[in-house]
């Protein structure tokens, strides 16, 4: 596998351990959607009271974060990394629990301590910029808990989620081009790109419209290196999954090139419309569209269950990107709240309608055919076999 890191024979962990590991996470998704319908004013099933102010908190610690810590682990194969994805999900249910939030809170920085471990770890093996960039990611997502344990608002502590989330992709993407490279110079300059990225949330505490500015500028330099040296402009003309997975790519990029002209034309954004359009175009636009994008690889790699691609993953992909024009360009752009809520209503049903797409391929699996367009290794424009956005690839496992 080009680019990959060899870790040796890995821990072999059954499939229910994992799938123990990640429902803490599943639910944090859920509970996160609900929180969204709130903030929507919009009818929910479930209504806490502080269900409403954790929404980013649990998306991004609980979910995503549970979510990549547990690929780390299961990449990595010692037994202490499975403790990250452990006290990243135990934090999420936390969360939602009657516990003070400061239980949840500490748990969630726990988690991603253990998630800086890991990657030192690997570090020590072998030094990569591209692990580098994932390794300034995953300590802006330390940083952010500790702010969040500290009692620093949410608003203040998108800038270092954004980091977190962005720059984890960014790695895997700067390891995959390498397939259509043969200089380092583009890698060294993706490198400085992400440490503009990395310290512009640190910026931010002491001037949120400066620190908002060089974020803007910064992810405004990687979606050029993006969109300059990523394989997936090229994998677009593929068939199947490797196309699907550009598409939704490219789609994202274009979200967070608009994310980083609001931070750096209307800083310091900390509420209102603008910064829903912002947050959205962000964390739905660019970083759900990655997930959609490697669906057909994560699960599949973690808990050793096949998700073969489908041509109606195309639905909840289109769904949610019109839904985000209607929210973002139609919505918040024009103050019209109408739009702003269907749009939003829309962009849960997007999630929801690819979930149960996901489990309907999987469990329709074996029926299949072999060496069809589901074939994850087929796919240019997607992770190595056994790799999530941004993700260290697996462990050679015995099976």
């Amino acid at each position: 596998m080009l680019g990959a890191i060899e870790f040796g024979a890995g821990m072999k962990t059954a499939t229910p351990f994992r799938l123990t590991l990640l429902i803490p996470g599943g639910l944090a998704l859920l509970a996160g959607l609900d929180s969204a319908l709130l903030l929507l004013g919009l009818p929910a099933p479930l209504t806490t009271n502080r269900l409403a102010d954790i929404h980013g908190p649990l998306m991004v610690f609980a979910f995503l974060g549970t979510l990549i810590a547990l690929e780390r682990a299961v990449a990595h194969g010692a037994w202490w990394a499975y403790l990250a994805p452990a006290a990243l999900g135990a934090g999420g249910l936390a969360a939602l629990s009657p516990f003070p939030l400061l239980v949840a809170q500490g748990l969630i920085m726990v988690g991603f301590g253990l998630q800086v471990a890991i990657y030192r770890s690997v570090w020590r093996r072998q030094q990569q910029i591209y692990l580098a960039i994932q390794t300034l990611g995953a300590a802006s997502a330390l940083g952010g808990a500790l702010l969040w344990l500290a009692g620093v608002p949410v608003p203040q502590l998108v800038p270092w989620m954004a980091a977190y989330l962005i720059l984890t992709i960014a790695g895997e993407r700067v390891e995959l081009s390498r397939l259509a490279r043969t200089s380092q110079r583009p890698e060294q300059h993706a490198f400085w790109i992400a440490l503009v990225i990395f310290a512009a949330p640190a910026l931010a505490l002491i001037s949120a419209q400066w620190g908002q500015i060089v974020l803007g500028l910064g992810l405004l330099g990687l979606v050029a290196w993006l969109w300059t040296h990523d394989i997936a402009r090229g994998t677009i003309r593929s068939r199947g999954l490797p196309r699907f997975s550009a598409a939704c790519l490219l789609a994202g990029y274009g979200w967070l090139a608009g994310a980083a002209a609001l931070w750096i034309l209307r800083a310091p954004i900390l509420e209102g419309r603008i910064y829903d359009a912002t947050l959205h175009s962000v964390f739905l636009g660019f970083v759900m569209s990655m997930i959609f994008a490697h669906a057909a690889i994560i699960l599949p790699a973690v808990i050793r269950k096949p998700l073969p691609y489908r041509a109606v993953f195309w639905v909840p992909a289109a769904l949610l990107h019109a839904s985000l024009i209607l929210r973002v360009l139609v919505g918040d752009s024009r103050d019209i709240a109408w739009a702003v809520s269907w749009g939003g209503a829309l962009n849960i049903a997007a999630v929801l309608l690819f979930i149960g797409c996901a489990v309907f391929s999987s469990a329709t699996a074996s029926r299949a055919k072999p060496g069809g367009a589901s074939s994850a290794a087929s796919s240019g424009g997607t992770p190595p076999a056994g790799t999530l956005p941004g993700a260290i690839p697996l462990a050679k496992e015995s099976k």
